[in-house]
């Protein structure tokens, strides 16, 4: 954990244990106190690889969903333009996976095909 991020390490273990020289305790103890630290500290957010804590990154799912489902009753979301951006993108940087795209006839699908095509060349 020190080589990730020293600084990290101290911050949490100040924030949670209140021990600002961990240099004085013995290494065992230190590495006790380092694994029993919360999941949504800075030190275990940076080794999981993780924006932020899971709890932020459900609610904002919530969030995108509601806002999907209200967007989808609008004028602008019958035509399906304006879609609303999406929290947790912004949150985590990850692009979610594109919704499936429906069309209501053949001609429609295979004008669609057909534009994708000729960008790929």
């Amino acid at each position: 954990m020190i080589a990730t991020d020293r600084d990290a390490l101290v911050c949490d273990m100040a924030e949670t244990y209140g021990l600002y020289d961990l240099w004085s305790l013995p290494v065992d103890t230190v590495a006790t106190l380092a694994c029993g630290l919360r999941d949504d500290s800075r030190i275990k957010l940076k080794l999981s690889g993780l924006a932020t804590d899971t709890k932020t990154i459900l609610l904002a799912s919530a969030v995108d969903i509601l806002s999907i489902l209200v967007w989808a009753q609008t004028e602008d979301g019958q035509k399906n333009r304006n879609r609303p951006e999406s929290i947790v993108e912004a949150i985590t940087g990850q692009e979610q996976a594109k919704p499936v795209e429906g069309f209501d006839s053949v001609e429609e699908f295979e004008a669609a095909r057909k534009r994708i095509l000729e960008g790929c060349e």
